[in-house]
Protein backbone atom coordinates (compact mmCIF):
# COMPACT_ATOMS: atom_id res chain seq x y z
CA UNK A 1 0.00 0.00 0.00
CA UNK A 2 2.63 2.36 1.09
CA UNK A 3 4.35 1.82 -2.51
CA UNK A 4 1.32 2.58 -4.76
CA UNK A 5 1.01 5.59 -2.70
CA UNK A 6 4.54 6.61 -3.35
CA UNK A 7 4.24 5.76 -6.71
CA UNK A 8 1.07 7.94 -7.25
CA UNK A 9 2.99 10.92 -5.39
CA UNK A 10 5.88 10.64 -7.69
CA UNK A 11 3.74 10.81 -10.78
CA UNK A 12 1.99 14.05 -9.10
CA UNK A 13 5.66 15.33 -8.64
CA UNK A 14 6.81 14.72 -12.63
CA UNK A 15 3.25 16.08 -13.59
CA UNK A 16 3.74 19.17 -11.59
CA UNK A 17 7.65 19.43 -13.21
CA UNK A 18 6.41 19.09 -17.03
CA UNK A 19 3.57 21.14 -16.33
CA UNK A 20 6.20 23.95 -15.30
CA UNK A 21 8.72 23.04 -18.01
CA UNK A 22 5.44 23.95 -20.68
CA UNK A 23 4.79 27.19 -18.74
CA UNK A 24 8.14 28.36 -19.04
CA UNK A 25 8.76 27.61 -22.49
CA UNK A 26 5.21 29.25 -23.75
CA UNK A 27 6.43 32.04 -21.47
CA UNK A 28 9.86 32.69 -23.93
CA UNK A 29 7.35 32.08 -27.18
CA UNK A 30 4.68 34.52 -25.83
CA UNK A 31 7.47 37.29 -25.81
CA UNK A 32 9.30 36.19 -29.36
CA UNK A 33 5.61 36.82 -30.64
CA UNK A 34 4.88 40.30 -28.92
CA UNK A 35 8.29 41.03 -29.99
CA UNK A 36 7.35 40.45 -34.10
CA UNK A 37 4.25 42.18 -33.51
CA UNK A 38 5.47 45.30 -31.82
CA UNK A 39 8.35 44.78 -35.00
CA UNK A 40 5.31 44.69 -37.74
CA UNK A 41 2.97 47.56 -36.24
CA UNK A 42 6.02 49.54 -36.18
CA UNK A 43 6.61 48.96 -40.18
CA UNK A 44 3.12 49.62 -40.75
CA UNK A 45 3.28 52.90 -39.39
CA UNK A 46 6.08 53.79 -40.78
CA UNK A 47 4.20 52.74 -44.03
CA UNK A 48 1.17 54.79 -43.18
CA UNK A 49 3.36 57.71 -42.48
CA UNK A 50 4.94 58.03 -45.11
CA UNK A 51 1.66 57.77 -47.54
CA UNK A 52 0.11 60.68 -45.36
CA UNK A 53 3.42 62.96 -45.57
CA UNK A 54 2.88 62.39 -49.20
CA UNK A 55 1.20 65.55 -51.29
CA UNK A 56 -1.91 63.93 -52.67
CA UNK A 57 -3.14 62.74 -49.42
CA UNK A 58 -2.21 66.04 -47.41
CA UNK A 59 -4.45 68.39 -50.17
CA UNK A 60 -7.27 65.20 -50.36
CA UNK A 61 -6.96 65.54 -46.41
CA UNK A 62 -7.06 69.37 -45.88
CA UNK A 63 -9.89 69.40 -48.95
CA UNK A 64 -11.87 67.25 -46.34
CA UNK A 65 -11.21 69.40 -43.57
CA UNK A 66 -11.97 72.83 -45.45
CA UNK A 67 -15.08 71.28 -46.72
CA UNK A 68 -16.81 69.75 -43.20
CA UNK A 69 -16.10 72.76 -41.63
CA UNK A 70 -17.53 74.85 -43.79
CA UNK A 71 -21.52 73.50 -43.50
CA UNK A 72 -23.86 75.43 -42.27
CA UNK A 73 -25.38 73.76 -39.59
Amino acid sequence: MRKSLERRHGWRRLGAAVAAAAAAREAGMSTAEYAVGTLAACAFAAVLLAIVKSGGITELVTTVITTALSVAL
